[in-house]
């Protein structure tokens, strides 16, 4: 089974709150989410997030919280600038929020 699938069943339920008006009033965290949710919303951007940062469904269920976690989630669409792009244009941010957004992780 595609770790796709084990993340969303049709007997759980995920909500992510997205930055509907400005990403100056999203903390990075906030925001991280958001794009976590844009990630997952695709079975085979969500396969490559967890292939390529060695991430798991139970670690992001468990540890969304932690740092790491989410500047790796950042990282994983910062090295990949269609999918950076593709993701600032549908949560209607720029690009540079997600990189601010990063750099505010990396610095705690």
């Amino acid at each position: 089974m595609p770790y796709s699938d084990a993340l969303y069943s049709p007997y759980r339920k995920l909500t992510i709150i997205s930055p509907e008006h400005s990403s100056n009033q999203a903390s990075p965290e906030t925001l991280t989410l958001a794009l976590l949710g844009w990630v997952l919303g695709d079975g085979n951007r969500a396969d490559r997030l967890l292939s390529l940062t060695g991430l798991t469904p139970d670690i992001l269920r468990e540890r969304l919280d932690d740092p790491g976690v989410l500047v790796a989630i950042l990282e994983f669409l910062l090295a990949h600038e269609p999918d950076l792009v593709k993701a600032a244009d549908d949560l209607h941010i720029e690009p540079d929020d997600i990189v601010s957004a990063h750099e505010s992780l990396t610095r705690r």
